[in-house]
């Protein structure tokens, strides 16, 4: 005696009704955030910006509290022809809150540039570094930083890093990536 696979009831020689796909024309861009309780632990990030230049989009990475090497928005560096890597122009690395009406002024040229790189969508990926620390620390503001993110388009990969970022950031995050020190 044979068992019979199919369930009773229905009728299985019926032809099954097609259902429609719906085509996405562009791909859902996320906001992702990496962070840890160290500063300068995300090579990967890095690595992940250089290649996808490599791979033919175009990708801006800003570092707001990384100086040091006299570049700010004349100066930035390419790489690949399509990674523009932007930091401010101040002496060197900023740890404290501004000092001086210069060095917050270097961080918010910054800013203004990638806020408006971001909401012309002129990238595929942006890398923003040290963003949590930059607003934690009074060189940038949070509501504009946040309201800034919120009004993204929808195709960009936005990749936040740093050992600080501010909970409104968190929550409207799509993934979070949290480095610990090994023991």
């Amino acid at each position: 005696m044979t068992a019979s696979l199919r369930k009773p009831g229905l009728d299985h020689g019926a032809p099954r009704p097609l259902r429609s796909l719906r085509l996405v024309s562009q791909q859902e861009g996320l906001l992702q955030i990496h962070t840890a309780p160290f500063r300068g632990s995300f090579g990967g990030v890095f690595s992940q910006a250089l290649r996808t230049a490599g791979l033919g989009s175009r990708v801006l990475i800003s570092q707001f509290l990384k100086g040091g090497v006299e570049q700010g928005l004349g100066h930035s560096l390419w790489l690949c022809g399509r990674l523009q890597w932007l930091r401010p122009d101040v002496p060197g690395c900023l740890e404290i809150p501004p000092a001086s009406e210069q060095e917050r002024q270097a961080v918010q040229e910054v800013w203004a540039f990638s806020r408006e790189q971001l909401l012309a969508g002129s990238v595929e990926l942006m890398v923003l570094d040290e963003l949590g620390l930059a607003v934690e620390l009074g060189y940038l503001e949070a509501a504009d930083v946040s309201e800034t993110l919120e009004r993204r388009p929808s195709h960009l990969d936005v990749i936040l890093t740093g050992p600080s970022m501010p909970p409104p950031l968190m929550a409207m995050a799509d993934q979070v990536t949290q480095l610990r020190r090994g023991s």
